[in-house]
């Protein structure tokens, strides 16, 4: 583990927050509120109350704000993104233990709206990303038809498609045809 349990867990909402983005996955997925829901429930936020349609915008906006830190192309453009979206929130530390999980900080105040729990805790996450001088580990997907997002955590470094099942497989049979059609023509 490069990364502390709940820093690696904010950092795949973050990836999760920007590739339901029309541009990453085809469709806008946070469409309304009913998708909001769906992304909060699929990424077991804790301590999140009844959304509104001023979450929706919020969270849409610090989806383009992520993405832009995964498109920079330098350590000081990367700082000033972070600290534009934590800088904007009043973080409030504190340690809890729930849901199963030992004991890790929470940067949001307790019962905060939506859009700054993801400010706050994610946008921490990517903090301690640059920080570490970790910034290559935020990456696009190398597929040509994809432009979702990952966060390289292998230990070499060497994750290149969001989805090995997917985009992985799909490069991956794409360079056996390749290799296969060059071997037939040669012969």
């Amino acid at each position: 583990m490069i990364f502390t349990h709940d820093t690696e867990h904010a950092l795949a909402v973050v990836v999760d927050l920007i590739n339901t983005g029309a541009a990453a996955a085809g469709a806008e997925e946070l469409d309304g509120l009913t998708g909001l829901r769906a992304f909060v429930e699929r990424n077991a936020f804790s301590d999140v109350h009844e959304l509104s349609d001023a979450d929706l915008t919020r969270v849409r906006s610090l989806r383009d704000r992520f993405h832009a830190v995964f498109r920079a192309t330098d350590v000081p453009t990367a700082v000033r993104l972070v600290n534009e979206v934590i800088g904007g929130v009043r973080a409030t530390p504190h340690l809890t233990d729930h849901d199963g999980y030992d004991w890790h900080v929470h940067f949001f105040a307790p019962g905060a709206p939506m859009g700054e729990h993801l400010a706050a805790d994610c946008g921490m996450a990517l903090a301690y990303v640059v920080a570490a001088g970790e910034l290559d580990r935020l990456r696009t997907c190398e597929a040509p038809d994809c432009s979702r997002v990952l966060v390289d955590l292998s230990r070499n470094r060497c994750r290149r498609y969001c989805d090995s099942r997917t985009c992985g497989n799909r490069m991956h049979v794409a360079a056996y045809r390749a290799r296969q059609r060059e071997a037939a023509h040669s012969s």
